[in-house]
């Protein structure tokens, strides 16, 4: 499964332009998992990163992440493609998570 597509990739904010909004105003654009443990990451904004050339070379996310502590932070696209855990499962996109879910509601509870 593509964790990024083009079609989410134009959804996302640019990096601090969700910064003065209030959490229950910022939509997770994707949720992504470790299907072999807990750790869950909930992007509400990301970007290419570029070469001196201005080719991409990654992408990167800022969202909330539940992992040993739970935090805002920033998040690797190759980082989680190159994560392989038990069985060889990769990193997921839950596929049925939608942007009716705000930052305010995940910090809350477990979604």
């Amino acid at each position: 499964m593509k964790l990024l597509t083009k079609e989410l990739r134009e959804k996302f904010p640019k990096f601090r332009e969700t910064e003065e909004k209030n959490p229950e105003d910022i939509p997770i654009i994707a949720k992504f998992f470790a299907p072999w443990n807990s750790w869950t990451w909930y992007a509400i904004e990301g970007e290419p990163i570029l070469d001196e050339h201005r080719k991409e070379i990654d992408y990167h996310f800022f969202g909330y992440v539940r992992g040993f502590a739970n935090e805002l932070g920033y998040f690797s696209l190759k980082e989680m493609e190159s994560v392989k855990g038990a069985f060889g499962l990769g990193i997921e996109r839950d596929l049925y998570f939608g942007e009716e879910h705000t930052l305010k509601e995940v910090i809350d509870t477990r979604l």
